[in-house]
């Protein structure tokens, strides 16, 4: 037993040192999605203000251009911070707030799924109801257009827009907040080994 609980700890030590590769590998999945949802909401930023701020259509919030200066700020110069790796953990809350305010006060109400699949157990009526709409729009592309060089790029889908992308998001950014910007592979490490002498 003595022998097993020595080898453990000589393989604990020797991938200690590929600890960083795990958060990285989150950042580098991160960083572009939020990158690329922040330059939307700048290069849209009057039809974004005006969907956060209208409360017959869009999330009825105060101070509209506000919310989204904030919203687009944090997720595209926050992205990039990801990405190198620096200040990682301060960062990722605000974005975590902002995947919390996506999943519960705009994808809630369609439920988990973010592409409708009636088949899931995790399929809502919205979504079933799904199923006969997709079949109904192939139908009708099939016999009126060029289906096959339609479908060359990948199978129709609805789109459901559920709370699964912004709940993985938000899970994911909660692990860069546990485990910071990761060993060898941030810039926060190395500031942090620079000047708090820390390994």
């Amino acid at each position: 037993m003595q022998t097993l609980s020595r080898l453990y700890q000589q393989f604990l030590n020797v991938i200690k040192h590929t600890e960083g590769f795990a958060p990285l590998a989150l950042r580098i999945y991160l960083a572009p999605v939020l990158m690329q949802a922040g330059y939307n909401k700048l290069s849209h930023f009057e039809d974004t203000a005006a969907w956060f701020g209208n409360p017959d259509w869009g999330l009825g919030l105060p101070m509209p251009e506000v919310m989204t200066a904030l919203a687009a700020g944090t997720e595209l110069f926050g992205g990039f911070l990801l990405l190198i790796g620096l200040a990682t953990r301060i960062v990722a809350l605000p974005m975590m707030a902002t995947m919390v305010v996506a999943a519960f006060a705009v994808h809630l109400p369609n439920g988990w799924l973010a592409i409708a699949d009636a088949s899931s157990w995790l399929a809502n009526e919205q979504v079933l109801a799904s199923a006969e709409k997709l079949s109904a729009a192939k139908a009708i592309l099939q016999q009126h257009g060029n289906y096959e060089w339609l479908t060359s790029s990948g199978n129709f889908v609805i789109l459901n827009n559920g709370i699964e992308f912004a709940i993985t998001y938000l899970i994911m950014l909660f692990a860069i907040f546990a485990l910071g910007g990761g060993r060898y592979t941030s810039v926060d490490y190395f500031i942090s080994r620079r000047y708090l002498n820390n390994t």
